[in-house]
C-alpha cells in the first residue's frame, strides 16, 4: 500500500501530523485510524465470505485475487495439470532434427537401391523426391498456375 513512501517522506508525514494534531491528540488519532482500517478489513472479509456462500460449493476454491489478469495467468501457467513441463522437457529439437535427417538419408539410399527393380516403386513406400523428367526439344515445361 505504501511501497513508494521513502524514509524522508515518512519522517515528513510524522512531523506534519505532530504539528497539525499536536502531541497530546496524536495517539488518539492513530488509534482511531487503526480502528477504522480494522473495521474496513472486517467488512471486506465478511463481504467475501457472503459472496463465497452465495456462489455455492463448486466455487469454494475461488480467490478474488484471481480476478486480476496477471495473477490468473501466472497461476494457470504454474499449474502443471496440462503437462506443459513434461512436453517442454521431452521435446529436444536437435534430437528430432537428427532423426528426420537420418530418416531422409536412409530413404534416399533405399530408393536408389530399389530404383533398378520394379521401376523405382518399392513395396508400399512412396518416393517423395521430385525427379526432373526429360522433355523433348520442342516441348515446354508444364504450366503451374499456383506457382506464378
Amino acid at each position: 500500500m505504501f511501497n513508494d513512501v521513502g524514509p524522508l517522506e515518512l519522517v515528513t508525514l510524522i512531523v506534519l501530523a505532530v504539528l497539525v494534531f499536536g502531541p497530546e491528540k496524536l495517539p488518539k488519532m492513530i488509534q482511531d485510524v487503526t480502528r477504522t482500517i480494522r473495521k474496513i478489513r472486517e467488512f471486506s472479509e465478511s463481504a467475501k465470505a457472503d459472496i463465497r456462500d452465495e456462489l455455492g460449493p463448486e466455487f469454494k476454491d475461488f480467490e478474488f485475487e484471481d480476478l486480476n489478469p496477471k495473477t490468473f495467468i501466472r497461476k494457470q501457467l504454474d499449474n502443471d495439470e496440462l503437462g506443459l513441463k513434461e512436453i517442454r522437457n521431452g521435446f529436444d529439437l536437435k534430437k528430432e532434427m537428427a532423426e528426420v535427417t537420418d530418416a531422409a538419408h536412409s530413404r534416399e539410399s533405399d530408393s536408389s537401391a530399389a530404383g533398378g527393380s520394379a521401376g523405382g516403386a518399392t513395396g508400399g513406400s512412396v518416393d517423395m523426391t521430385k525427379k526432373r523428367e526429360k522433355l523433348d526439344a520442342d516441348e515446354h515445361p508444364p504450366y503451374d498456375a499456383d506457382a506464378t
